[in-house]
């Protein structure tokens, strides 16, 4: 019996690939999705090739034992997101998982002037960090500091974005969602970009909803969900 145990136990076990594609789920970390395979699968050596917030889903590459060695070269890959923008308020996180800071109506946009301000966004763009991010200032990451309450003066960083294109719009209870596709380089902040948007638009606005469809190659549509691996 006690063979038959092993034998079954042996066969029902999967070896996990070097590269592995996960569909993030939203309300997670990145690295819980990390934490559960190890749970699943014993301590594996697992690296992921770009962090997302618990806000966002989609597309997170994991590297799993050599894999790890490409997450470098993975890391710099351009990224394609999915974005609902919501004009009409602003939080401290950049997203609505944080404290609003400043909230207001906004009954209509100019849908000639939103497309102005995207196509003044092509290109290299310095912008401010999140005060929520994993940039270091004097040694300690950034959402540290803004976790203590402490008052920071954010550094900006240059990012690129290659395109972002209006798909639509929603008016509703006094706010406005601009749903955004767009492509950027490694290392930009969706976050700050919508914060931007709102900038150029005399509105306080923030991320409502996101999604990552796309690293270099690599879609969401060839990933697996965390329950099906």
């Amino acid at each position: 019996m006690h063979f038959l145990k092993t034998f079954f136990r042996k066969k029902q076990k999967k070896e996990l690939p070097e590269i592995l594609l996960v569909d993030k789920p939203k309300g997670v970390t990145s690295y819980d999705v990390i934490r559960e395979l190890k749970r699943r699968y014993g301590e594996l050596k697992i690296g992921h090739a770009g962090t997302l917030d618990p806000l966002a889903t989609g597309l997170l590459i994991l590297g799993i034992g050599d894999g790890t060695k490409k997450m470098g070269e993975f890391l710099k890959l351009p990224k394609t997101y999915e974005a609902h923008i919501l004009l009409g308020v602003r939080t401290d996180t950049g997203d609505m998982e944080g404290r609003v800071l400043e909230e207001k109506e906004v009954n209509f946009v100019d849908e000639k002037e939103i497309k102005k301000v995207f196509e003044g966004l092509i290109g290299e763009i310095e912008l401010p960090v999140p005060a929520y991010s994993a940039i270091k200032q004097s040694g300690e990451p950034l959402y540290k500091k803004a976790r203590r309450g402490e008052s920071v003066i954010l550094p900006k960083k240059k990012m690129n974005i290659f395109k972002i294109e209006l798909l639509g719009i929603i008016k509703k209870d006094g706010k406005i969602i601009l749903f955004v596709e767009m492509d950027v380089g490694s290392g930009a902040y969706v976050r700050s970009i919508a914060e931007e948007v709102g900038r150029r638009l005399n509105v306080p606005a923030t991320v409502k909803e996101l999604r990552r469809t796309r690293i270099g190659d690599f879609k969401v549509t060839e990933a697996q969900t965390l329950e099906e691996v």
